[in-house]
């Protein structure tokens, strides 16, 4: 009996079996796709760790070469003074003698000429690099950056001379072709002369923002130079730069700091600001042409400055600025006080009418002051008692301060 109750097929037990194996087999399924998917993200993350691995690796061998080049010896710095050919060149190092040396294979043979500088290897002295035309710091400071905000219209009383400073300096710039269809050359320099005060650092302002030339400012002083050479040197330089970045200006200011008459003086110093003056001379009209560089130059003594300095071909153009008459004095209070709360009652043109012999600076002080009276009466309004006590107070700060000297029979 129990053999036949085995072989009888339970029904119950056979759907149990099958749903267990059915929700094994899903089981096992699911699991399946969730190893596949790990081994997805371990497959991902290790082609990302292998990357990191190979950018690492190529990191470090950066370093490694910095810290190699950092444990190098420092290169010579030598002067090609003659080619012999492509592989020998004669070149004058740092310390001052001269060594017939050999060239890297890697440097172009047309970079080699007389005059470049480049690096030696310390023990065999072979040229390893070309390096590239520097100057002297002073002259990369005398590049105007950034372009002044004054304007032409910013400028009172002086209309014929901005005409004339636009139509030298600006024209050839702008339109070239005008002076090749009439067939002349255009003016090479302008000389700004007139008394202080009168605004020709002004007008050079106003020419640097309105030309779109690169710019270069250099006040005369700063090409004076303690030791033999480096005035010189410096001017070379400056019109060097202003050649390659050509077209361009060049600005000097008060040019009679190293303009002025040659005489037979006896000190170094002397001697030293004529041999820069010599140079100048050389530059702005020597054996080689300058180029599209124009020269603006401002002195207030221009009876003292050098005849070769002032002769046609150096300022061909020599413009005078001079103190404002009644109309230009009037403009320029109009400019200085257009940003001013003056009351109804004042009247520019007397005040103009007041200020005679006063230059643009005078003026500019003129309305400084008046506002400042305003501002002790804490009124926010200019009215014409403070610009009449302005005017009293520069006359007699002026006599205050005022010495009698040899300025200049010119501009006294």
């Amino acid at each position: 009996m129990g053999d036949i109750a085995r072989q009888a097929p339970d029904k119950d037990t056979g759907e149990d079996i099958y749903q267990y194996l059915l929700e094994r087999i899903t089981n096992l399924e699911n699991r399946n796709l969730e190893l596949r998917e790990q081994f997805r993200q371990m497959e991902s993350e290790k082609r990302y760790v292998e990357t990191q691995k190979i950018r690492y690796e190529r990191e470090l061998r950066k370093l490694k070469s910095e810290i190699e080049q950092l444990r190098s010896p420092p290169l010579v710095i030598g002067t090609v003074t003659d080619v012999i050919d492509n592989s020998r060149v004669i070149v004058r190092s740092s310390a001052g003698p001269r060594f017939l040396v050999r060239t890297s294979q890697l440097i172009d043979p047309d970079l080699l000429k007389p005059g470049v500088r480049c690096t030696l290897n310390q023990q065999s002295l072979a040229i390893v690099d070309v390096l590239p035309t520097s100057y002297d710091a002073q002259i990369y400071g005398m590049e105007l950056v950034e372009s002044p905000e004054e304007t032409y219209e910013n400028i009172g009383g002086l209309e014929p001379q901005i005409e004339e400073i636009r139509e030298a300096v600006e024209l050839p710039l702008t339109k070239p072709h005008l002076f090749e269809k009439v067939g002349i050359s255009p003016p090479k320099g302008v000389l700004l002369y007139g008394p202080p005060g009168t605004g020709k650092t002004l007008l050079a302002r106003a020419v640097a923002h309105q030309t779109n030339a690169h710019f270069l400012r250099v006040v005369g002083s700063e090409l004076v130079q303690k030791y033999i050479g480096e005035g010189a040197r410096l001017v070379r330089e400056l019109f060097d730069l202003a050649k390659q970045r050509a077209p361009s200006i060049i600005f000097i200011d008060e040019i009679d700091a190293i303009g002025a008459h040659r005489n037979d003086s006896t000190t170094s110093g002397d001697r030293e600001v004529q041999r820069t003056l010599m140079q100048l001379l050389a530059e702005m009209d020597g054996f080689d042409n300058r180029g599209d560089v124009k020269i603006v130059a401002a002195t207030n003594r221009i009876d003292i400055l050098d005849r070769a300095l002032l002769r046609p071909g150096r300022f061909d153009r020599m413009i005078e600025i001079p103190l404002p008459d009644h109309q230009g004095r009037l403009a320029i209070l109009k400019i200085h006080t257009q940003h001013m709360n003056i009351g109804e009652d004042v009247n520019l043109s007397e005040v103009s009418r007041l200020t005679e012999g006063k230059n643009g600076a005078d003026l500019r002080a003129i309305c400084m002051e008046a506002g400042m009276f305003a501002i002790r009466m804490e009124r926010d309004v200019v009215n014409s008692e403070d610009f009449m006590k302005a005017i009293d107070k520069l006359s007699v700060d002026f006599d205050r301060h005022h010495f009698h000297t040899t300025f200049g029979e010119m501009f006294a």
